[in-house]
């Protein structure tokens, strides 16, 4: 599903508008003023460039950013270097999130526990590319506790916790990753994950297809001795099956972002809980009374339009496909057609951060990437779901008997859906009905599930 783009309008014409883009196009933020600087010990607020920070608080010592970390030499209070991360300084402070995070991720937490006498992941040899947060941190830990090695770098240049990242390093766990990376620090933190002596990846966990991109263009023998790999996002997963149809997919791969634990959460209700935070954090915006224009509705611009409506906002909605346009109507959300045009030519105009154009004001928040990993935070327990289907899928792949997946893109199976759904449900201290058998005959089901077929999404 597409990325959704906003841009809220007053009802007033000549005032503000704000945009959000998801585009790649670079824009230098450094040179325009911000309304607050960085802040030790505090997040960054009220800032329509990427500093404003992805967890609560956050710690920040004023050398940092004088020196690259690529030019600091650092290790741990093991004697451990392998690692390239802002300050491993920060390592008690982001032990402290992820500890608060860990309390909503129950799921997850459960899994180490029921694989204390085994280990579904000894041999594995985990390289990750995702977001490294507090919640990402959890799934690594867990990942370790089941048995595998892990070494990690970040999928987007801006979304890292740096204080995360070093607790991360402080652990043994070779992460390279900070915050407001270049872009050839994203390379070279991900050339680092894979190309180390001594060390060979068995299992690939991408948010993206960037390290798999790196791999098949680098290192393509790495795949000879590859199980599998796990990907998170629609545009790897679309970047996975045109490999797969020109046939040069090698090794089998899990589409995890179809998957019906992450429509139906992630994609919902992250957006829903993070889209106002992230905009409100970087401009301050009431969005009471505002016309805001959302583009496709699919499950995150359902959760965009829920929280924008919520605070009064008036919505719009633009979409190509006439099945999510009938269902924006149905809320009484009127569907735009002359809009889209408009947003086409404003988005190909942006090349700095603000634009005088005809009387408004406009900003590209997070430089186009993502808002809410960039700008703020994303809830726990959703991604709590997410990350116990990522691992699932990693704990399927590696022990599969060979022959079970061959060179091409599958879904998660059921029944491992409805298992991470089921690991949830005594957050809400929830119990399922049990079918009789008489039911579960009439019904063609077995009384302990799957529930739906394969198909249903």
């Amino acid at each position: 599903m597409p990325s959704a783009a906003f841009t809220a309008v007053p009802t007033l014409k000549s005032v503000k508008k704000i945009q959000f883009a998801n585009t790649e196009d670079k824009q230098e933020f450094s040179k325009y003023p911000t309304k607050a600087g960085r802040r030790s010990l505090s997040r960054s607020i009220s800032q329509s460039s990427t500093d404003s920070y992805s967890s609560a608080a956050s710690y920040t010592d004023s050398s940092d950013d004088e020196t690259s970390p690529r030019d600091k030499a650092q290790v741990n209070t093991h004697g451990n270097s392998d690692f390239c991360v802002k300050n491993i300084k920060q390592a008690e402070f982001g032990r402290r999130e992820i500890e608060i995070a860990e309390q909503d991720m129950s799921a997850l937490i459960s899994l180490r526990k029921r694989a204390q006498g085994e280990k579904p992941l000894a041999g594995a040899k985990i390289v990750g590319c995702t977001h490294i947060t507090a919640q990402t941190a959890v799934l690594i830990e867990t990942l370790v506790a089941l048995g595998a090695q892990c070494r990690w770098t970040a999928c987007n240049i801006y979304s890292t916790q740096n204080e995360v990242a070093a607790a991360l390093a402080e652990t043994g766990v070779p992460v390279f990753a900070w915050k407001g990376e270049s872009e050839d620090d994203f390379w070279w933190c991900i050339d680092r994950c894979v190309n180390t002596e001594g060390w060979q990846a068995n299992m690939i966990l991408d948010d993206g297809g960037d390290l798999t991109h790196w791999v098949y263009k680098k290192y393509p023998s790495v795949f000879k001795k590859v199980r599998g790999i796990v990907e998170e996002s629609v545009t790897g997963v679309h970047r996975l099956y045109q490999l797969s149809k020109a046939g040069k997919l090698c090794v089998p791969a899990m589409n995890v972002n179809d998957s019906v634990t992450k429509q139906k959460f992630d994609n919902l209700y992250c957006c829903r809980e993070s889209i106002l935070d992230g905009l409100k954090r970087t401009t301050d915006i009431m969005f009471g009374g505002k016309q805001v224009v959302v583009c496709g509705y699919g499950e995150v611009g359902k959760g965009c339009c829920t929280a924008l409506k919520a605070l009064g906002a008036i919505v719009c909605i633009t979409e190509i496909d006439p099945i999510c346009a009938l269902q924006a109507c149905q809320p009484t959300a009127p569907v735009c057609s002359v809009f889209i045009q408009q947003l086409h030519t404003y988005c190909d105009t942006f090349s700095c951060q603000f634009l005088q154009c005809s009387s408004c004001l406009r900003f590209v928040i997070s430089q186009g990437r993502l808002l809410n990993l960039s700008c703020s935070t994303v809830p726990t327990f959703v991604l709590s779901i997410t990350a116990t289907t990522q691992a699932l899928a990693l704990i399927e792949l590696f022990n599969a008997p060979e022959g079970r997946y061959k060179q091409d893109v599958y879904l998660l199976p059921k029944k491992m859906d409805e298992y991470v759904a089921s690991l949830h449900l005594p957050n809400f201290d929830a119990h399922l009905t049990e079918l009789s058998d008489e039911q579960a005959k009439y019904m063609g089901l077995n009384k302990n599930g799957p529930f739906k077929p394969n198909y249903y999404r």
